[in-house]
């Protein structure tokens, strides 16, 4: 790693010792570096990672985390991805080199930065995972994102709410007839992807013990179902394929697909539409603006509202805790194990959304306005 306090290392030894001194104030673990008081810290740097710009939620949380951290006086190094790892890698690692102060990262493989977050730690830099848990290091000192199994949950339940099997308020309304589903889990690499199949099987599983449903495919496993860097179109080929094999001879009537993410979930819907099929019941999650005009028009289903400015609120203001002496807030210390230690967590609620709701959930709370819902963009 091209590091500054290595690069000085081929200087001569007198020199060496000056070029330390030189960096001793924006390297905050640099040898003979003093951590800085809380009051010393106005105006630091802080690095904000994220995995993408091919999902508008990403955006958002980054301009939302932005502007947060601008508010209460940081400076921001906002850097996206594009869904390659080692871009990602450099980019913390141009940070640190920079002096960032505080690390928030949505990773986009959760077990692919133990090198940057090793650096981080012997810097004295505080890591805060951003809405993806990052595996596999001890070095991830706080976890800020929602109720991720009962996201899961919030899914299956709004299947099996469209498909009527439970009714509004998730009970269930003892039907007997039999329906048809398809299944869909997020990419391998993402802690959450696990989570939210989980915790939509948990409620869905029960009903195809019983015979009420049946996957037509016969695809249930979670590598059966994964789609990699939840990809729309990757989504929209694996639905065609499984129409075409499991569909074409009209044997069988497709009535609903469990996909977890708004980008999945168009690509399912063109499959859909391209081979005729009547809309099925289809769940998401973002609440993204294609999205949400898909649902007002009755084509979605449902999404999950996850509300983003409440994840960069709390990020920012663990920042600002850290920087200055304070305890973060956390109200989760026991789920959420990266297979090293169980990560401080603060999670927020989320709420699932249909055409019934949705002008109250989306549009009243300002996260969009009703021309953005209705346009799509």
């Amino acid at each position: 790693m091209e590091r500054r306090r290595l690069i000085a290392g081929v200087a001569a030894g007198a020199a060496l010792v000056l070029g330390l001194a030189g960096c001793a104030g924006t390297r905050a673990g640099d040898p003979g570096a003093q951590q800085p008081a809380g009051g010393d810290n106005k105006g630091a740097l802080i690095g904000v990672a994220m995995p993408t710009k091919t999902s508008e939620r990403w955006i958002d949380d980054g301009n939302n985390v932005k502007a947060k951290l601008e508010e209460l006086g940081y400076q921001v190094d906002l850097q996206y991805a594009n869904d390659k790892v080692p871009d990602q890698q450099q980019q913390i690692e141009s940070m640190l080199n920079k002096g960032a102060k505080v690390l928030i990262v949505a990773s986009i493989d959760g077990t692919a930065l133990s090198q940057q977050l090793a650096a981080a730690a012997e810097d004295g830099v505080k890591v805060i995972a951003y809405d993806r848990l990052i595996n596999g290091t001890p070095n991830v000192d706080y976890y800020v994102t929602f109720d991720n199994n009962k996201v899961g949950v919030q899914q299956g339940t709004s299947l099996l709410q469209g498909l009527g099997i439970l009714d509004a308020e998730g009970k269930d309304t003892g039907q007997t007839d039999k329906k048809t589903i398809e299944l869909f889990a997020g990419s391998p690499d993402d802690n959450n992807a696990h989570f939210f199949f989980d915790g939509a099987m948990s409620v869905i599983q029960p009903y195809i013990d019983k015979g009420i449903l049946t996957v037509g495919s016969g695809q249930t496993e979670f590598s059966q179902v994964a789609i990699q860097q939840w990809k729309q179109e990757t989504a929209q080929a694996r639905m065609e394929t499984i129409l075409n094999g499991f569909y074409a001879k009209g044997g069988k009537k497709l009535d609903g697909v469990l996909a977890p993410y708004d980008g999945l979930s168009r690509g399912i819907l063109n499959a859909t539409k391209a081979a005729a099929i009547p809309n099925p019941i289809v769940t998401g999650q973002d609440a993204e603006k294609p999205s949400d005009k898909l649902i007002m028009e009755g084509v979605q289903y449902s999404t999950i509202f996850k509300d983003t400015r409440l994840l960069g609120d709390t990020a920012a203001t663990m920042v600002d805790d850290l920087l200055n002496g304070r305890e973060p807030k956390t109200n989760d210390t026991k789920t959420y194990d990266n297979k090293v230690k169980i990560v401080p967590t603060y999670l927020h609620d989320t709420h699932i959304v249909t055409k019934e709701n949705l002008i109250k959930v989306v549009v009243e709370s300002g996260y969009y306005t009703k021309e953005e819902v209705e346009s799509g963009q």
